[in-house]
């Protein structure tokens, strides 16, 4: 399980701008719970290709992360770790993931991973670098894109079919490309399991709304444009919870937003503002 933040601009900005200092403030207060990693990845102008940059390190221990979020960009995205109890906590396990021109972030845990693991073809198992069930996730949707499917419908495609395989699990994720930003909020009957609630009443406990709402994603559109997702514990009063089951598209030349359910049709038809 995981903290997600992201943002796009119409002009440059920073993370920690965009936060302020409030929210880093929060942002660092739950890397207490969630510090198995964190990372970013940001695009410096609308074509180039995300720049990645990540550790296994907890994000308030690691001066690089302060780096990072002071890093200029057109769009970027965040997260920090909470690793699935059994997976190694190491570089090669800490989001985001990279492929090509396409950055990938997520919040859940897929269990059994084997389940998983068994849709994917060997050649695809063969390129990952790690041993998360969320590379496989984006394992799942490279093998979509490669059929030629754009990518806001590949990862729908992908969220349909790993819905009916773990009904009950977050599939919350975030993609970054060169022109746009991909955000699932797929994650309605999704709740933390015991072991989790266990852990996190020994480090002291979160907000209420984060324990109460902790898979929900939300968004808002700051005054000078700049569209703003996060999970819950960051997100604060005017922001808007994503539609449940949803994929939503924002794209970085203009801001423009469209959500579609994830359904059966396609995905970026209907315009969310």
């Amino acid at each position: 399980m995981c903290r997600l933040f992201a943002y796009v601009s119409p002009d440059t900005s920073t993370a920690d701008r965009e936060l302020g200092a409030d929210g880093i403030e929060s942002f660092l207060s739950l890397a207490r719970l969630h510090g198995d990693g964190w990372g970013w990845a940001g695009v410096a102008h609308l074509g180039d290709v995300p720049e990645v940059r990540k550790s296994p390190l907890s994000a308030a221990e690691d001066p690089d992360f302060l780096r990072a979020i002071g890093t200029a960009g057109h769009a970027a995205m965040m997260h920090l770790r909470w690793a699935t109890l059994g997976l190694p906590v190491d570089r090669r396990n800490a989001h985001p993931f990279r492929s090509g021109d396409i950055s990938f972030e997520h919040n859940g845990s897929l269990k059994p991973i084997d389940r998983v693991r068994a849709m994917l073809s060997a050649e695809a198992l063969a390129r990952m670098t790690g041993d998360t069930d969320s590379e496989m996730y984006f394992a799942l949707i490279q093998e979509k894109l490669a059929e030629g499917t754009r990518l806001p419908e590949a990862t729908a495609q992908v969220v349909r079919r790993l819905r009916e395989a773990f009904p009950l699990s977050s599939l919350n994720a975030i993609l970054l490309d060169r022109t746009q930003l991909v955000v699932v909020h797929a994650s309605a009957r999704s709740v933390l399991p015991e072991d989790d609630l266990e852990e996190i009443a020994q480090l002291g406990g979160l907000p209420d709304e984060h324990n109460e709402d902790y898979f929900a994603l939300r968004w808002k559109r700051s005054p000078d444009g700049t569209v703003l997702i996060s999970s819950t514990g960051v997100a604060g009063i005017g922001w808007e919870t994503l539609p449940p089951e949803s994929v939503t598209t924002v794209q970085l030349d203009d801001g423009t937003m469209r959500t579609e359910p994830l359904g059966t049709g396609p995905i970026g038809a209907a315009v969310t503002d």
